[in-house]
């Protein structure tokens, strides 16, 4: 209840802005608010390392003067500041450029409907609490074998936070949503030469993170996986990415069809809209209403309205990511995607992880990739990575200090399965995907 009024009194701050907006000459406004409160507890070796309690707030403006764009913000949400950022908005947009693109969304394209996804569960733990379980988080991480030799911490986070955003259209919305999770990270040690590696839980709902003691568990027996590395011949070899980095793939390609990217003609799948991008199996979906999923929205970052949308059917590229101003710039309209994409998923085939080891046979598992290697004007990619090393089907020694290149066009295209060990961990929820060939540079 308390949580609702608060919404209520700061969609009044954001209906009274608008007015103010419009009495300094505005033509059109928009703004976003949001208030947020949060707990982080970290704990290293036993002991508590920080507690912080987190409380921010923050609010963007935007006016137009006819096709005149101005910005301001502020973390200062007193009535006094609001007007002065508003009048500084007001300025900017007086002596900007016209620009034929700018404005507010369509009308016709403003979401109406405003579904409960679920996106609100307040974790009521006390830092005593975060403490206890951060602890024993770690403890599991640094008991679970004899070679794990020190520890960078265990931590638990819990935030809640209110959104409210309105246009002088008639648009004003708020809602409430929280984000808990759990995270270890732990060090190993044999024969002189020591590993890392981590593991996270993350949702909405605190009920549905994975136990404490398990997440440390999976940081410990990844660490220990890693020990024993080696590097590669250089060679070429199929590549298998693990679920958690294949987002990054994926992440890749929503980048190349976004509006930024198509307008300012800095992507490698130009003019792709109705190809083949992906072998025919391949599926990319978005479900921006999933019940307490971490990408949920009703609407996107302008208030259009989010819907199940089929980016990728049987390969082929069915829609780009667009927000109303790059829609304007290309002679398309928004796809709801200022913000970018909501619950993407891409379908899972039928088989699991090690299923995909032996249909690799022999080749490369990227499990951490480094760099930022990517150029999305040409699709050229080339990143350091460490994995683990496939014989028969099955993992014979972890690999490092190596890289893996290729060209993102020919990689989407020679995708040879998606697993369905999908993680669910992000806004993008995909499997481990397999390709059929890479060069690695190592030795």
């Amino acid at each position: 209840m308390q949580t609702q009024e608060e919404i209520s009194r700061l969609e009044t701050s954001i209906h009274d802005l608008l007015l103010e907006a419009k009495k300094q000459g505005a033509t059109a406004a928009d703004a976003g608010l949001s208030v947020d409160t949060g707990l982080s507890v970290n704990a290293r070796l036993g002991d508590v390392e920080t507690i912080e309690h987190h409380c921010s707030q923050g609010l963007g403006v935007t006016v137009y003067f006819g096709q005149k764009k101005g910005s301001a913000s502020s973390t200062d949400l007193s009535p006094q500041s609001i007007k002065e950022t508003i009048t500084a908005a007001c300025s900017i947009a007086r002596y900007a450029s016209d620009d034929p693109h700018a404005g507010l969304p369509d009308p016709d394209r403003l979401a109406t409907e405003f579904k409960d996804l679920g996106l609100y569960h307040p974790w009521g733990i006390n830092a005593k609490d975060a403490i206890e379980l951060a602890i024993s988080c770690e403890d599991s991480a640094r008991q679970y074998h004899p070679d794990i030799s020190n520890s960078e911490g265990a931590s638990v986070d819990s935030y809640q936070g209110i959104r409210i955003f309105g246009n002088s259209l008639g648009f004003l919305h708020g809602y409430a949503s929280t984000r808990h999770s759990i995270s270890c990270s732990v060090l190993g040690e044999r024969d002189g030469n020591m590993e890392r590696d981590y593991w996270y839980s993350v949702a909405r709902n605190h009920n549905k993170l994975e136990s404490a003691e398990l997440v440390g568990k999976k940081a410990a027996e990844r660490t220990i996986m890693r020990l024993g590395a080696r590097s590669l011949s250089t060679r070429k070899s199929p590549v298998l990415y693990s679920a958690e980095v294949a987002s990054g793939l994926i992440g890749s390609f929503l980048g190349a069809i976004s509006g930024g990217s198509l307008y300012r003609k800095s992507s490698f799948l130009l003019d792709s809209l109705g190809t083949q991008v992906f072998p025919d199996f391949i599926q990319l979906h978005e479900q921006p209403h999933l019940l307490g999923a971490l990408g949920s929205a009703c609407y996107d970052s302008e208030g259009v309205t989010t819907k199940a949308n089929h980016i990728v059917t049987d390969g082929i590229l069915n829609s780009y990511l667009l927000g109303s101003y790059s829609a304007r710039k290309l002679g398309m309209q928004s796809t709801g995607h200022a913000g970018g994409v909501h619950n993407l998923c891409i379908n899972a085939g039928d088989k699991d992880f090690q299923q995909l080891l032996q249909e690799m046979d022999t080749g490369l598992v990227v499990t951490e990739l480094m760099g930022q290697g990517v150029n999305p004007v040409t699709g050229d990619y080339s990143r350091g990575a460490s994995g683990f090393w496939v014989e028969h089907g099955e993992i014979q020694y972890p690999v490092q200090e190596i890289t893996i290149a290729g060209n993102l066009k020919d990689m989407f295209q020679h995708i040879l399965a998606v697993g369905n060990d999908i993680d669910y961990r992000g806004n993008i929820r995909t499997g481990s995907i397999l390709i059929e060939e890479m060069a690695i540079a190592g030795e």
